[in-house]
Formats: C-alpha cells, sequence, structure tokens
C-alpha cells in the first residue's frame, strides 16, 4: 500500500494527465488488460476513464483491473480511476513519476 503522501504527489500528477485506458463495457477484455499493463510498463501512473454509469460496476472492474495488472488504485473520481505500478527500470523519458520529479 502506497504511503499517504506518496498517494498525495502521485495525485498531483494526475491531475494533469489524460486517460490512456478506456472502458466501455462493464467487463474487462484482453484488449483492455494489455493496453492497461503497456500504459503502465510505460507510464507508471495512468489514468483508465470507464464509460459505464453503474458506480458499483466502476468499483468492481477498478478492482478487478487492479488486481490482474498488479496496480494499485490511486484515486476514483467519477468516471476516472488513477492507478500505480512501479516498473523495474522506468524510462524518464516516458514514467508519469519521473518526469514530473525532474521538473
Amino acid at each position: 500500500m502506497l504511503p499517504h503522501d506518496c498517494k498525495r504527489r502521485f495525485r498531483a500528477i494526475g491531475h494533469t494527465l489524460k486517460p490512456v485506458v478506456t472502458i466501455a463495457d462493464s467487463h474487462i477484455t484482453d484488449g483492455v488488460i494489455g493496453e492497461t499493463l503497456r500504459a503502465l510498463n510505460d507510464h507508471e501512473l495512468i489514468k483508465v476513464k470507464f464509460a459505464i454509469d453503474d458506480r458499483k460496476a466502476r468499483q468492481t472492474i477498478t478492482a478487478e483491473l487492479c488486481g490482474i495488472s498488479k496496480a494499485e488504485l490511486v484515486q476514483s473520481i467519477g468516471k476516472i480511476a488513477l492507478i500505480y505500478k512501479a516498473t523495474v527500470d522506468p524510462s524518464p523519458r516516458l514514467s508519469n513519476i519521473l518526469r514530473q520529479h525532474s521538473r
């Protein structure tokens, strides 16, 4: 689990990010999983957008996606979830964490 100060910093970074994964059905497809894993590997911190009205379904899918990708939910507001997964060898050019840290 992320410490509170890390979550606060990640939420500040996430504020400027655009969603890189969109989930439109009430289930997770192989394509969504693949894109989420690729995005987490490249960027570490990503936004996921849901085109689902049911709040409970969004919460369930977010938890399932975090479990499958071994990522951690940083924040969920409305139809947007901010998730984080540390990468073994992050690219300073792609990682949202490293790019923000170097500013």
